[in-house]
């Protein structure tokens, strides 16, 4: 199989970015970019992607939508939309790191991520680690964002993380992420990463 064929079919069957399934239209807005992080901390945990997407969607239906409403839910309130999205595990403590993030997010940022969007590809690895250093993100959740918000921030792409590169690898594709995007068609680059790493926990 040509590495144009086996990219094909790995975005025909898992080319949906965990944001688009967790029902987020990412711009480059607050709103969306919050609900991205958000994500990002729920996947970072030691739980199915499955599960991550389920319970964020529950936040949102729930109306939690920016970290003013995130943080005003009451503790409680975030704990039962975590458990109805099957986050049970961890929801007590995640209710808590919700509202930090939220917390943080607002006083540090004014709750506008935008302010640490880099201004070139050069910028990735500060903006790596600047959202690692947000409350209960660290370094899997940070590659998390950065790998979703490739779509609307394009100084960063194309990014592939660790989990991406190693079934890429397996895969016979190539590790370097210039090389991997060209086999995307234009505007996937990030349902490609997606779908290498959905590949990857089959």
């Amino acid at each position: 199989m040509s590495a144009k064929t086996e990219v094909a079919r790995l975005l025909d069957e898992h080319g949906t970015t965990y944001a688009t399934a967790a029902g987020i239209k990412l711009t480059d807005k607050p709103a969306p970019l919050f609900r991205l992080l958000v994500l990002s901390m729920l996947s970072s945990a030691r739980i199915s992607a499955d599960v991550a997407v389920s319970a964020a969607r529950e936040l949102f239906a729930a109306g939690w939508r920016t970290p003013e409403k995130m943080r005003d839910a009451s503790w409680q309130q975030r704990v039962d939309a975590l458990g109805r999205g099957g986050y049970r595990r961890y929801d007590e403590s995640t209710s808590t790191q919700l509202e930090n993030l939220s917390n943080h997010v607002l006083e540090e940022y004014d709750g506008d991520l935008r302010r640490v969007r880099p201004t070139s590809r050069r910028g990735t690895d500060q903006l790596i680690e600047a959202i690692g250093s947000f409350p209960r993100i660290g370094p899997i959740g940070s590659r998390i964002f950065v790998r979703e918000v490739q779509v609307v921030w394009t100084e960063v792409a194309p990014f592939f993380d660790g989990r991406a590169l190693a079934t890429a690898k397996r895969l016979g594709l190539p590790q370097d992420p210039d090389e991997l995007a060209a086999l995307a068609p234009r505007r996937r680059v990030a349902d490609l990463a997606c779908a290498l790493v959905r590949e990857g926990v089959r």
